[in-house]
């Protein structure tokens, strides 16, 4: 089929250059150009062959000429082509150097990239990182001033470089400048505000952070949940700066720990980490009572283990009460090894050596933990079971050997 349609061709071809045969022997035509002395006579179909052969020629020499220049780019290591080659190549050398660490080889051949690019941002960028793994603050730092100056567009992402780089070597307040001046002008951007979360945090800047969830959460910098985490994270550490408060006395840290308390939510109030920080707080402040019947409150509202425990740490007004509470919690709750040392610190409170002790080794048959064994352990020495006592000591330091190296 496929000979056929190729016959057909050539047949057609060949009929169509006889047919223009006989129409150039019929009608050959004249064309006379005649200016000055020169003057030029030929048929009509000579001319027409004669343009054809010109514009050949033409486009022939054309095709040449542009042959020549790229051969001459090709061998001139300073045209164009060159100049764009090494650009990339010193980039690419570069970048693997940044990854792999090779920090001086980086920086030389990410500034040789940055000075012949004509968008050299992320040269720049890349020269100031390994500027600033070497020790040389000062390069780095003109390295993103050339950065602005050649792309002064770019200067939020100059910016965020720089506080970043700033933290790396300990100027937090040179960073929080940078990037508070970076959100006066772009209040909103994500970037911006995670890196000054990131600042507060690193700094443990509670009040700071704080401050700062409302616009995090507004821009939805964050997902729901590390949020949540993020502000318990922040409230917790609030607490405990107040608790930690040198030079204050007793009452004005109780003061400034109770204002903080109330500035958070009712529904933060209750939530047992936030609780059992607070709850130590007025224990570590004398304010046990207060504690105690805090935790009796919480506790009433909904059992939690953690607080349980805590809550056998605390001397309340009546410590025979506290136990009595205590007790209307076991019979829900008769596995927990936790209400268990409670109950048996409760019970040393109030001298009833025998029900401490069982207390004590029925929270040990169900978990063997360093802070049982303590209390055991002091219980048999003040009992005169001086052997015992030892070996439950012993116990407890291995337990907590493991637990400090897990």
């Amino acid at each position: 089929m496929k000979r056929l349609y190729l016959m057909l061709l050539v047949l057609a071809a060949v009929a169509g250059l006889a047919l223009l045969g006989l129409a150039i022997a019929e009608h050959p035509g004249y064309v006379l150009l005649a200016y000055k002395g020169f003057r030029y006579e030929s048929s009509l179909w000579a001319f027409v062959a004669l343009l054809v052969l010109a514009w050949l020629l033409l486009y022939l020499l054309r095709l040449l000429l542009r042959f020549a220049w790229t051969s001459a780019g090709l061998v001139n290591p300073w045209s164009r082509l060159h100049h764009r080659r090494r650009v990339r190549l010193a980039a690419e050398l570069g970048f693997v150097d940044l990854a792999e660490g090779r920090w001086a080889r980086a920086l030389r051949h990410l500034r040789r990239a940055a000075q012949s690019a004509a968008q050299p941002l992320m040269y720049y960028l890349g020269a100031a990182r390994a500027a600033a793994q070497l020790g040389q603050h000062g390069e780095s730092d003109a390295l993103l001033e050339q950065a602005l100056n050649r792309q002064p567009k770019a200067e939020l992402a100059v910016a965020l470089t720089h506080a970043e780089l700033q933290l790396a070597r300990g100027q937090a307040s040179a960073a929080q400048e940078t990037l508070q001046a970076m959100r006066e002008r772009h209040p909103q951007h994500h970037q911006v505000l995670a890196q000054l979360q990131r600042l507060h945090l690193q700094q443990q800047d509670w009040s700071g952070l704080l401050g700062l969830l409302p616009e995090l959460r507004k821009q939805r910098v964050l997902a729901d949940a590390e949020l949540t985490e993020l502000e318990r994270q922040a409230w917790r550490g609030r607490l405990l700066s107040v608790g930690q408060a040198v030079g204050a006395d007793g009452a004005s840290q109780l003061d400034a720990l109770a204002k903080v308390w109330q500035q958070l939510s009712a529904a933060q109030r209750q939530e047992p980490q936030l609780l059992a920080v607070y709850a130590e707080q007025l224990r570590s402040l004398g304010a046990e009572a207060q504690a105690e019947a805090l935790l009796h409150d919480a506790l009433k509202r909904s059992y939690d283990s953690r607080l349980v425990r805590l809550y056998g740490l605390l001397h309340g007004r009546d410590s025979a009460r506290q136990l009595q509470v205590a007790e209307g919690w076991l019979p829900a709750h008769a596995q927990d090894a936790g209400l268990l040392l409670t109950l048996g610190r409760l019970c040393a409170h109030n001298q009833q050596w025998a029900k401490a002790r069982g207390y004590f080794e029925s929270s040990l048959a169900f978990e063997r933990h360093p802070e049982t064994c303590a209390e055991l352990a002091r219980l048999l020495a003040q009992l005169g079971e001086v052997e015992g006592s030892n070996q439950l000591f012993q116990e407890g330091l291995r337990l907590l050997d493991r637990r400090l190296a897990g």
